[in-house]
């Protein structure tokens, strides 16, 4: 099977090493929103990097720096193509109309302004035309060159690295390793366990580390990390890279009794759900869940969601520039 595979990544990989050399000599350009700083939050992986809690934590800082924020994103997995635009202090749409990730930063941050479509220059201009806003994060943007933007923010896993190194389909890159020569920030996701070799770059990095810091409850109350301690659990998840929705219930003192796991954005049918259920019942365990798997459930299906947070190790001053934000002075 390998030669089929060496084959296609071959294929793959020509294509995208020509349309970068065409967009690095200049013969295509991205288009520039004047007025509009426009960061680009992405990465090389094909999923299970971080990235949205990436995104969520720029937009949350953004806002209480007083920022007039939105996000830019494609809205992966939903059905419909009309352009979208709302916040999470709007009546939201549905995750059929605006996909879960888009759905889970409006609830997270609803003081961003969430635009939603394929045409993402169209979104800026709107972005800055209709909403009068300072800044937008282009979700999932690194690969997106069509719309030119300030600053590239390239999220790695420092527990996945850059698997073996081979572009798609032979291994996990949507582009060689050279193309990180183009980004401006290296966002660290930390690992205790760090497999990542880094190639050369002369970007800096921001160190960062996610932890959860709560539970949401079927009802939507947020609660302390230690609440579930000891309970015994079901672990329901549509995730590229599950482990770590594993580990980290491990590091919350729950008793994993099983779990159900599905490809990343999975839309549950009715009987996946009560077969999930009905494990769950006979193993004595509540269902938990990730708050982006959260949002594709229906709303009677009783699950306990774990929040992440991000706090940042190392690098905020290269943050806080990347961002444009003046740096944050140390009182004396």
């Amino acid at each position: 099977m390998l030669a089929p595979l060496e084959l296609l990544s071959w294929g793959y990989g020509a294509g995208v090493r020509l349309r970068g050399a065409f967009y690095d000599a200049g013969w295509l350009r991205g288009e520039r929103v004047e007025g509009l700083r426009v960061i680009s939050v992405g990465n090389l992986n094909v999923g299970g990097t971080g990235k949205t809690p990436a995104v969520l934590y720029l937009a949350e800082l953004l806002v209480r720096e007083g920022k007039r924020v939105g996000i830019l994103t494609r809205g992966y997995g939903r059905g419909s193509k009309e352009p979208l635009s709302f916040t999470g202090r709007e009546r939201l749409p549905s995750v059929e109309e605006a996909g879960d990730e888009p759905l889970l930063l409006a609830r997270r941050c609803p003081e961003a302004r969430l635009l939603v479509g394929a045409d993402r220059r169209a979104l800026a201009r709107r972005a800055r035309d209709e909403y009068g806003l300072e800044v937008v994060l282009l979700d999932d943007g690194f690969q997106h060159r069509r719309l030119a933007r300030d600053e590239d923010v390239v999220v790695v896993d420092e527990a996945v690295g850059f698997g073996n190194g081979r572009m798609l389909p032979r291994g996990p890159l949507r582009e060689p390793l050279a193309a990180l020569k183009r980004a401006t920030l290296i966002w660290v996701r930390a690992s205790s366990r760090p497999g990542v070799e880094w190639p050369p770059l002369t970007a800096p990095r921001v160190r960062t580390l996610y932890r959860p810091t709560g539970w949401v409850d079927p009802e939507g109350a947020l609660h302390p990390p230690g609440v579930l301690v000891g309970e015994p659990v079901l672990a329901l998840a549509g995730l590229a890279r599950p482990g770590g929705f594993v580990r980290t219930l491990e590091e919350l003192g729950v008793e994993v009794m099983g779990t159900a796991f599905f490809a990343d954005h999975h839309p549950f049918s009715a009987r996946e759900l009560e077969e999930v259920r009905a494990r769950a019942e006979r193993l004595g365990a509540r269902v938990v869940t990730t708050e982006k798997d959260r949002v594709r459930l229906p709303v009677d299906f009783e699950t306990w969601a774990v929040r992440l947070g991000v706090e940042v190790l190392e690098g905020e001053a290269h943050l806080r520039r990347a961002l444009g934000l003046a740096e944050e002075k140390v009182g004396l």
